[in-house]
């Protein structure tokens, strides 16, 4: 059965009252209805003791002190470095290796606030980052996107803007996200300019800027002046860089010159090692953590040398590796155990944490997707993890990025709203009224304390099926990766893009047919 066919055997369109309709508000007109992001009420899953904290922490400090960081390309960069302590080694000719003593980069790093505020064109989606605070973005970076209609094919401008309607819709998301999937139909650099302004006009959350060249980034935040106001800006973070060292133990020149931009301009960014265990760092996972942790803080630092106070996120991405074939595996548990410490790392730093999602290999927004998705996800949830960037959408170990499967996420981030919000026990929550009003042996369906709490008592799922079986066979069989293709749809069908002031969508069209009228097509 197509999709198509199965939206009209379903009765999706009908109207419906009572609990259905309040399920299709939660559902479809969201844009009002979520929070801006989450205060956690549950404890972090502490996994190590202090003694193997420190033993982490020391083995980091020999990295940095012993091998050292290479840095390419930036002279500026480097200067910085040497001017706060580092030992500088050139190597060739604009490659120098950067050595830290123990304790340096963390003496840097006490100016970064442990909290901090991404402000969004609409104040009340503003989100916090740090502390207690859990905030949602979705996938990032994938060249292809899938769907169940058209399957695999490279991402387009269309499907950027698809992508970050279908964010802005949810209530279980807080933030747009940056690179949500590669528009492969525009130049490669010219395309930031049009991701960053969907961004801005199909939501009114927070996001991510370019960061592939320095000028790419200083265009992200010339737009963010025309949004905002060049003065808030200065004052303010409203954009924020997603930056990855080139690992084993490199900066790139790309890299930290676009760190440089963001910070200058007073704007947070993320500190990214991708390490693959086995290629680019050791296979057992308390090495990875370690050379993570060392990289992680070399690039944070650089923000600080910048400007004391720009916002700078530590962060981690640990793959395993399948042995047989060189492939990444994602969704398994050792780099989960990674994700845990990195919290714990993290906390003990006092900086906000980037770190784990819904990662998966599967092909498919199939069983295999959701178990590793969730073992995953959960590392970030149970570790502390103040941003998750991937929380939706992210399939094929990263290379397409999935219409069903974001919606299937970000039902799952629905669920875990409610298992953050942890339990409130008072003389209510406890129900001996509930037990009293008609004694043993009476249902409760019709006591004052059901009938005062059965709209809110539980999360309720919009794409689960929990009919009985006869209901559902009779309904047509949906599996959950249909109902997701129809819940897409009919999302961007009755999506509103948040109003923007005329004037200000003036100005950034105006910025952008400038800038890329400036040079010509680059393709590659």
């Amino acid at each position: 059965m197509t999709a198509e066919a199965a939206l009209a055997t379903s009765g999706a369109t009908t109207k419906r009252g009572g609990r259905g309709a309040r399920r299709e508000r939660r559902s479809q007109g969201a844009q009002d209805q979520g929070r801006p992001y989450i205060v956690r009420n549950i404890p972090t899953y502490d996994i190590l003791s202090e003694e193997s904290l420190e033993k982490i922490e020391q083995t980091a400090e020999r990295i940095l002190a012993e091998i050292g960081i290479e840095l390419r390309d930036d002279a500026e960069a480097m200067e910085l470095y040497r001017k706060a302590g580092a030992k500088v080694t050139a190597k060739a000719d604009d490659i120098w290796t950067l050595s830290f003593e123990p304790g340096m980069l963390r003496e840097i790093l006490k100016t970064a606030p442990a909290e901090f505020t991404q402000h969004a064109r609409n104040p009340a989606n503003n989100v916090q980052i740090g502390g207690r605070n859990v905030v949602f973005a979705p996938s990032y970076g994938s060249p292809f996107v899938m769907d169940l209609d058209q399957g695999r094919r490279y991402g387009t401008i269309e499907d950027f803007r698809n992508f970050v309607k279908l964010a802005q819709s949810s209530p279980w998301l807080h933030h747009s996200g940056g690179t949500v999937c590669e528009p492969t139909d525009v130049a490669v650099n010219k395309r930031h300019l049009d991701m960053v302004y969907a961004h801005m006009r199909y939501s009114d959350r927070a996001f991510l800027g370019s960061i592939t060249a320095a000028e790419r980034a200083a265009d992200s935040v010339e737009m963010c002046r025309i949004l905002f106001g060049a003065d808030f800006v200065d004052q303010n973070c409203v954009i924020m860089g997603n930056f990855n060292t080139t690992s084993p133990l490199v900066l790139d020149g790309v890299t930290t010159a676009g760190i440089r931009t963001y910070a200058a301009a007073g704007q947070g960014s993320i500190h990214l090692p991708f390490l693959l265990g086995g290629a680019v760092s050791p296979l057992t996972m308390a090495g990875s953590v370690a050379q993570g942790l060392a990289e992680s803080l070399a690039s944070c630092a650089l923000t600080q040398l910048v400007r004391p106070g720009a916002p700078a996120i530590l962060a981690s991405f640990f793959s395993s590796m399948s042995l047989r074939t060189g492939s990444p595996t994602f969704g398994t548990p050792e780099p989960a155990i990674g994700s845990l410490v990195m919290g714990q790392l993290a906390r003990r730093l006092n900086l906000p944490l980037r770190c784990a999602g819904n990662f998966s290999t599967s092909k498919l927004p199939d069983g295999q997707a959701m178990q590793q998705s969730m073992m995953s996800m959960m590392s970030a949830i149970q570790g502390g993890t103040n941003y998750v960037l991937h929380s939706a959408g992210f399939l094929d170990g990263l290379l397409s990025m999935s219409y069903e499967k974001m919606v299937m996420d970000m039902d799952m981030c629905g669920a875990l709203h409610a298992y953050l919000d942890g339990m409130e026990v008072n003389d209510d929550t406890l129900g001996f009224d509930a037990l009293a009003e008609l004694g043993p042996g009476q249902h409760l369906f019709s006591t004052q304390h059901t009938l005062r709490h059965y709209e809110t008592a539980y999360w309720e799922s919009t794409l689960n099926d929990d009919q009985p079986w006869e209901t559902w066979s009779e309904k047509g069989t949906f599996d959950s990766a249909l109902r997701a293709n129809l819940q897409w749809k009919k999302t961007l069908a009755e999506y509103e893009a948040p109003a923007m002031d005329e004037g200000t969508d003036e100005a950034l069209q105006d910025f952008i047919a400038r800038r890329k009228a400036s040079v010509p097509d680059m393709w590659y």
